[in-house]
């Protein structure tokens, strides 16, 4: 990492950054082009290794591209504010992101998938859901084994 300044190693700190963003982006390649979307997700993290949970329409191009490719990289952020200075080059912009590389599986087993879709659903409510054989029966689940992880913050 170019600025090691800004580097966050403390897995709480990381934590507290996953806890706080509720979107990621998951990068996976098209051939030679990328080809990114925006998702919503949960998260665990066990013994330092950490596991992303997402889920989408069991058919489509980002389905497609997992099937072919399921090495992706994904990026998160939060704790936007815009610095403001005299003159154009003084301003700045405080955050704190996170990025990693990792393995997607999307998972067929009913009850890994109603384990993936409850991990989603705490991290964004806050509460505790079942699922159905027959929810979890129309829709993909995906798990993103987390290869590799940075997070930095730029702060005042």
């Amino acid at each position: 990492m170019r600025r090691a300044d800004r580097e966050i190693k403390s897995p709480d700190e990381i934590c507290a950054i996953l806890d706080s963003c509720k979107v990621f982006r998951l990068a996976m390649t098209d051939g030679s082009v990328p080809y990114l979307v925006p998702l919503n997700y949960g998260y665990v993290c066990e013994n330092g290794t950490y596991t992303v949970y997402f889920h989408c329409a069991e058919e489509g191009k980002k389905m497609d591209l997992l099937r072919k490719n399921g090495t992706v990289c994904f990026e998160m952020d939060t704790d936007h504010e815009l610095t403001t200075a005299e003159t154009a080059c003084g301003y700045g912009y405080n955050y704190s992101s996170v990025i990693g590389t990792g393995n997607v599986k999307i998972l067929t087993g009913t009850d890994e998938k109603k384990a993936g879709l409850t991990i989603l659903m705490k991290h964004q409510t806050g509460r505790q859901f079942d699922f159905t054989d027959e929810q979890t029966a129309h829709v993909a689940v995906c798990k993103i084994t987390v290869t590799e992880l940075t997070a930095k913050r730029r702060a005042k």
